[in-house]
């Protein structure tokens, strides 16, 4: 095989590698597009029991304290008496 052969064997791969590279990259974004529109419309999940016992593990604050900044000065004020 002469070097202009090899060369032009080489090219030609090189094209159908990038055409190739091109269609997965194509395949891979309309899966992406696919999964995305089926993740709007899929019900909304149950939340675990072990996040739900977690969320009532603190002491409850004021409904108009942003979060808990007075109760944390409070507990601070308290705390280096």
């Amino acid at each position: 095989m002469t070097t202009l052969e090899l060369r032009t064997s080489i090219v030609a791969e090189l094209d159908q590698m990038s055409v190739e590279m091109l269609e997965s990259v194509q395949y891979y974004v309309r899966r992406l597009r696919r999964h995305a529109r089926t993740d709007k419309t899929a019900t909304k999940e149950e939340v675990p029991d072990i996040v739900l016992s977690l969320l009532g593990a603190g002491t409850h604050v004021a409904d108009d304290d942003l979060n808990a900044r007075k109760a944390y000065n409070e507990y601070l004020e308290e705390k280096y008496k």
